[in-house]
């Protein structure tokens, strides 16, 4: 049996030496598919390296979430301000105007509701339809020490073995069960996980000890999860830190849907993203924005 990592000397993560991108502007990519590049790139601005995606898919376990009851009327309006759009299909299909030329990447994972145990999820759409679809990419959610580890990561090798098949980049999604610690520690072993099994890049989520160690540690580029609602200046200093410790963006929902402003919010959370603008100045801006003076 395989023995655990009992190592007496320390660990080594050397944060500040950036990992080399030969062949491409994001780390752990030069040696994917041309097509595959192509889609990281819609994603991700090849400019600053990073991207603002904006997470909507909350309806695929929870149903009308709160400020997404009408994605038509809360969340089409900001899709100028963003890079990237993370939703499911149905809403894609249903609310999404086609002639947007926003990259998507889609949720690819589904099954149990909130009423039950949420790492019973299985593959929930074909990779087929993300190309008929035109995705940027696909995401899928990874229980690691949830009760359906093993399928969950199992779901994720089947997902990128398809999206390598037909071109379209993988984003795991670190899950974090109400019985799982949030800390450097798990995320630094989840992340590594699903980067090690083949994901293009990783979503997760922040934590304020030891953040730039999981991103020193992740072959692979890692975008921050917004998590829950927060004031609006902890949640623009916390995707200020996120990319100062080596994130390449943040893919957040509720700071910004929630947020009292919405349109405001998200063009501050851009310049905190790809203008490295310092927090307080990003929440002038967004009062600016908000009260109409800009």
């Amino acid at each position: 049996m395989p023995e655990a990592d009992v190592s007496k000397k320390d660990k080594c993560y050397q944060e500040n030496v950036p990992q080399q991108t030969p062949g491409f502007f994001l780390k752990g990519c030069g040696s994917l598919d041309w097509g595959m590049k192509n889609r990281m790139a819609q994603v991700f601005n090849p400019k600053s390296g990073r991207t603002v995606m904006l997470a909507v898919d909350h309806g695929y376990f929870q149903g009308p979430t709160t400020g997404l009851e009408r994605i038509d009327l809360s969340i089409v309006p900001l899709l100028p301000y963003c890079d990237a759009l993370f939703c499911t299909r149905g809403i894609l299909r249903s609310v999404i105007p086609p002639e947007s030329q926003l990259p998507v990447v889609l949720r690819a994972s589904g099954g149990p509701s909130i009423l039950k145990e949420l790492s019973n999820e299985e593959i929930a759409m074909d990779m087929e339809d993300a190309g008929r679809l035109n995705a940027a990419g696909v995401g899928i959610q990874v229980f690691v020490g949830g009760e359906f580890e093993t399928r969950s990561i199992h779901n994720m090798t089947k997902l990128v073995d398809a999206g390598l098949r037909h071109g379209v980049p993988v984003m795991g999604v670190t899950a974090v069960g109400k019985d799982l610690v949030r800390d450097a520690k798990y995320f630094r072993l989840a992340c590594r996980m699903i980067a090690e099994l083949g994901a293009t890049y990783v979503k997760t989520y922040y934590v304020e000890d030891g953040f730039e160690t999981v991103t020193a540690s992740c072959p692979v580029p890692i975008v921050m999860a917004g998590g829950k609602k927060l004031p609006e200046l902890d949640a623009l200093t916390m995707a200020y830190n996120a990319v100062q410790q080596g994130a390449a963006g943040v893919d957040m929902g509720r700071n910004i849907f929630q947020s009292d402003a919405p349109t405001a919010m998200i063009q501050a959370v851009n310049q905190v993203i790809h203008a490295n603008m310092k927090p307080k100045d990003a929440l002038d801006l967004y009062k600016t924005l908000k009260h109409g003076k800009a």
